[in-house]
């Protein structure tokens, strides 16, 4: 019976995939939209950007966070990382996500290799519709992210989910064992909370949140998490948080020690 309902999840899973890219291939068909995937293309690192659009994120902060990632990819220092690799480029989708039967590929995998590419991905971005619902499973994000990457046409020497979110998991399977799976299969999983001061709702957690990511979450060699004290401050973050993913210092696998706090403010 469970291996019965794993496989049920699976399906569910791969259903949800197909829908997402058959809306980021209208995302993508937009003016300006960067280049489509094409098979066995190289790229540093596969990278998919998992982003929280539940309830608990109100329009004015969904603005934020998607303002954050197109500031930060045009970024002239997150474009010298892309170019400073070992190919000088990088592939990333786009993800939002909710509750358990919530996932979405909002943007396709694209090719990333100079500040022309970055600036027709932000330009796709801002063009993009987004949606809402309610909960927070990270435990479902995790797994959509690890069939993106499965189903990714380019050859990429690292794996990362950039997962970022203001709450805890409350929808869904526990997200430790989600997460070791993930790490076993070679990703490497790295957390952006957004600290506030909002309840959640379902499951709660007595620690902070950064340390619910840091014990919960991130896993892998090298995996970090980069802290925003709100989301004014997310835009710096997820910047910063780039660099570090696309530079791709590896360390010993599940050390979750590093972490930084950024302030409204900070550059």
């Amino acid at each position: 019976m469970l291996k019965a309902n794993g496989q049920e999840a699976m399906m569910r899973r791969r259903s949800l995939l197909a829908s997402g890219l058959a809306g980021s291939l209208v995302a993508g068909g937009l003016a300006g939209a960067p280049r489509p995937a094409r098979a066995q293309e190289a790229a540093d690192v596969l990278l998919v950007l998992a982003v929280d659009v539940s309830r608990s994120v109100d329009e004015d902060e969904a603005r934020l966070q998607r303002e954050g990632y197109r500031s930060a990819m045009t970024d002239p220092r997150v474009v010298e990382a892309i170019r400073g690799g070992a190919v000088g480029a990088i592939a990333l989708t786009y993800v939002e996500w909710a509750g358990a039967e919530y996932q979405r590929q909002v943007l396709p995998w694209t090719r990333i290799a100079g500040q022309r590419d970055a600036e027709a991905w932000s330009s796709a971005l801002a063009e993009a519709p987004r949606a809402s619902l309610s909960w927070t499973s990270i435990s479902a994000a995790l797994e959509f992210s690890m069939a993106m990457l499965e189903d990714c046409p380019f050859e990429g020497t690292r794996k990362v989910v950039d997962v970022s979110g203001d709450g805890v998991n409350n929808s869904g399977p526990a997200v430790e064992p989600v997460r070791d799976r993930a790490v076993a299969a070679g990703i490497v999983i790295n957390g952006l909370p957004i600290l506030n001061d909002r309840p959640s709702f379902g499951r709660r957690t007595a620690v902070p949140l950064d340390q619910y990511y840091a014990e919960s979450v991130i896993g892998g060699p090298g995996a970090f998490l980069v802290a925003a004290e709100d989301f004014e401050a997310f835009g710096v973050a997820v910047r910063r948080k780039l660099i570090r993913e696309i530079a791709g210092r590896a360390g010993p696998p599940r050390v979750l020690a590093r972490r930084d706090r950024v302030a409204e403010g900070q550059g």
